[in-house]
């Protein structure tokens, strides 16, 4: 059959015509040759398929049969698949099954559930059960079995542990439980209260064998521990006991000053010991003067083991559980009355206190071999600890009193100047005034002068200078304490006295400069303190003792302080010139004398600052600062004077009498700015420059005052000469200054042109 599906080429069809230009057209004659030769070739197709199938007839009839019987097969199966699908849709039986799976689901739910509800019921009887036995147990006085029971029935209804989503009856059963246990406590404490009795009268700690509470007679003491011991509530109930203890008999035991003394008696029965007596008796001395640790720690030790003996009947376990309730309080009042008033108030007595550090180490010991402190607890151990560190202690306690001393003479201080100092000169340390004088002049260890501080700052360096020599005494750990505690003294001053005058460092008064001495003061002496001390301090401070650090704080503060002053007096001072409303129209009255009023204002104040300043400041400072000041007024007066621009005669004359009695009025305070230099040529450079260069605008209003009346040509001449220059005038100025006094002429306009030619030139 392969051939019959060749490609039928039209070549082959043509073979007799020219074909091998694609573009050439096919003749119609040629268009039927090739439909006459497909037909042929059609026919003879046909042929050969016809005659292959007649060749392979059976093995088609073979292919068609079973063909016939697929089909008829697949539509025997389609038959019964549509039947089964009519049944079901008829009677669900899936249906049926979820639901008979779901009844038998519920069924065993339902019985298990009746089954865990049967078990729960059980367990519930059984704790009722537990419940009742517990509470007949305690009415029968079977106090260890009632116990046990209570304890067994905590851990049933797993109290402390309890879980979300648990049954209500669980609830209900521990708040039960809970309601049995506060009875059981309320008993035992009963029980204790009946026990462990103080009858004030005799003074007498009373500890009974036998027992009766609630119609239950004759319960024995020990049984009543043994059960509180197995219901975990021992400490609870001895609470009570151990207050009364500790109040009857350790506090009085503890009283060094006046202790009492114990007598132990117990009174046999027929059955044995019926109860056990601590009786309490006074001193025999009215007051103890020697400390004997000894006998306080005896007295201590007899009281504990009448609790071990008569009360915890030598358990390890009770007497360790009575420890454990009352040790934290024991040992506070054995420190706060006894180990922390006997600490050493010089360190020389350290020594001795070593007598009671061993006697205390060994009383500690003897709490252990009774278990009443565990063996293991370091915490156990505080008697110990606080007085083999008594040294930290002694020192902080007398650090905090050097703070305490330190803060009080601060506050107390009123910052004032002694009476008998009236000197107006400077203070030398060859002095003889000054040396005699009150404690308040010092002497300023980097210079050879003195200064006037406050009672403050002197009684402070006194006591840093007492600290320090304790400090070169001591032992290291107290020589750390002194030495932060010197430091710590010479900060409060930064820390109080700022605070204290705030309100007076805004005004002009002696307290601000009393203050500017004490820091100047503390700063030298504090850069003097190591070289002082620092030979003699113990090895170990030597390397961590630094003072150094803190001087520039208070030098700065020293300026900072003095500065501040000399801005407040020159601000006074522009405030006092303000009011001469620049100087003008003084040659009318009521203008002259508002200017004389500003000038006398001023002029007050400076004699003010003068009279402050001159006996408490140091010769320089004192002559620095003043300068200063004056600088300002003067060159501020000069200014206003320079800027009119038009003045009459009579006018001039006006403010050459206002530039005079300003002078005059301050000579005295100038002579003494004179007299300042002189104090310290020797030891001062710049002491031997004239007042003039210190204060130029003093030179330049003298120059205007003399202006002020000169004629033309004069001042003419001292500009050419120099000397107007060298008083710090300018050619601007002395142009305007020409130009408001005389009027416009030919001379005015000669004298200003050779003004402007020399200053060419």
């Amino acid at each position: 059959m392969d051939p019959l599906f060749d490609r039928i080429n039209v070549r082959d069809l043509l073979s007799g015509h020219d074909l091998s230009d694609p573009s050439t057209p096919l003749s119609a004659p040629d268009l039927r040759l090739i439909i006459s030769r497909l037909e042929s070739h059609s026919l003879h197709i046909k042929s050969k398929v016809r005659s292959y199938l007649l060749s392979h007839r059976e093995d088609f009839a073979s292919l068609f049969s079973q063909c016939n019987d697929a089909v008829f097969k697949t539509n025997e199966i389609s038959d019964n698949v549509s039947g089964i699908l009519s049944l079901i849709s008829d009677r669900p039986i899936d249906v049926e099954i979820r639901k008979l799976v779901d009844e038998i689901g519920r069924t065993t739910k339902e019985a298990r559930e009746k089954r865990d509800m049967l078990g729960l019921l059980k367990i519930i009887v059984g704790i009722c059960e537990k419940f009742e036995g517990a509470r007949s147990a305690f009415s029968d006085g079977r106090l260890r079995f009632a116990a046990e029971e209570v304890k067994e029935l905590k851990k049933a209804l797993r109290i402390g542990d309890e879980e979300e989503g648990e049954p209500i009856v669980y609830g209900l059963l521990r708040k039960q439980w809970a309601d049995l246990f506060d009875e059981m406590q309320d008993l035992f404490s009963k029980f204790m209260e009946n026990a462990v009795l103080f009858e004030q009268d005799s003074r007498t700690i009373r500890v009974k064998y036998k027992l009766c509470v609630d119609k239950m007679d004759g319960i024995e003491l020990h049984t009543v521990m043994e059960a509180m011991d197995v219901a975990g509530i021992l400490d609870y109930s001895l609470a009570k006991a151990a207050d009364l203890i500790i109040k009857h008999a350790i506090t009085p035991a503890v009283n060094y000053g006046s202790p009492a003394m114990f007598a132990e008696d117990v009174n046999q029965g027929s059955e044995g010991i019926s109860e056990a007596v601590l009786k309490i008796l006074p001193s025999q001395d009215c007051k103890i003067v020697e400390v004997d640790g000894d006998a306080i720690y005896a007295r201590v030790i007899q009281v504990i083991e009448f609790i071990f003996k008569h009360i915890c009947f030598e358990n390890g376990s009770w007497i360790r559980s009575f420890g454990r309730l009352t040790w934290p309080r024991i040992s506070d009042i054995i420190i706060s009355k006894f180990l922390s008033k006997v600490v050493p108030e010089d360190a020389s007595k350290l020594v001795d206190f070593q007598k009671i550090v061993k006697c205390t180490s060994e009383f500690e010991f003897s709490l252990k071999e009774m278990m009443f402190i565990s063996a293991s607890d370091g915490k156990d151990y505080r008697l110990s600890s606080f007085s083999e560190n008594v040294e930290v202690h002694f020192a902080f306690r007398k650090k905090t009193e050097i703070l305490g001393k330190a803060r009080n003479l601060l506050l107390q201080c009123d910052f004032s100047v002694p009476q008998d100092y009236t000197s107006k000169g400077p203070l030398l340390k060859n002095d003889e005034m000054a040396i005699n004088s009150s404690n308040q002049v010092v002497d300023l260890i980097f210079s050879s002068e003195r200064c006037v501080v406050s009672k403050a700052a002197s009684q402070l360096m006194e006591l840093v200078h007492q600290t320090l020599q304790d400090v070169c005494l001591s032992s290291a750990r107290v020589a750390l304490e002194f030495y932060h505690a010197v430091r710590d003294a010479i900060l409060l001053y930064e820390a109080v006295i700022p605070v204290k005058l705030e309100r007076q460092l805004d005004g002009i008064n002696q307290v601000a400069i009393l203050m500017y001495n004490d820091c100047l003061f503390l700063s030298q002496e504090i850069l003097g303190l190591a070289f002082e001390y620092r030979t003699d301090f113990p090895d170990s401070i030597k390397e961590h003792a630094v003072f150094a650090d803190m001087a520039p704080r208070f030098h700065l503060m020293a300026e900072e302080i003095l500065q501040r002053q000399i801005q407040i007096v020159i601000f006074n001072l522009r405030e006092a010139i303000d009011g001469a409303d620049g100087f003008q129209n003084t040659h009318q009255m009521q203008q002259f004398e508002s200017a004389k009023f500003s000038i006398d204002q001023a002029v007050f104040i400076l004699e003010k600052v003068h009279i402050i300043w001159e006996p408490l400041l140091r010769p320089l400072t004192y002559k620095r600062s003043m300068c200063m000041v004056l600088e300002s007024v003067f060159s501020r007066i000069t200014k206003d004077i320079l800027l009119l621009d038009d003045l009459a005669a009579e006018e001039t004359l006006q403010l050459q009498r206002l530039i005079h009695m300003m002078l005059d009025n301050l000579s005295s305070l100038l002579k003494s700015l004179i007299s300042a230099f002189d104090s310290n040529a020797k030891s001062e450079e710049d002491t031997s420059r004239p007042i003039d260069d210190l204060i130029p605008s003093l030179r330049k209003i003298r120059k205007l005052g003399e202006l002020l009346d000169m004629p033309l040509k004069s001042i003419t001449s001292s500009w050419e000469s120099g000397e107007l220059m060298s008083c710090g005038f300018t050619i601007l100025e002395l142009k305007d200054f020409i130009r408001a006094i005389f009027a416009d002429s030919t001379l005015r306009k000669e004298c200003i042109w050779r003004i402007e030619n020399v200053s060419l030139y």
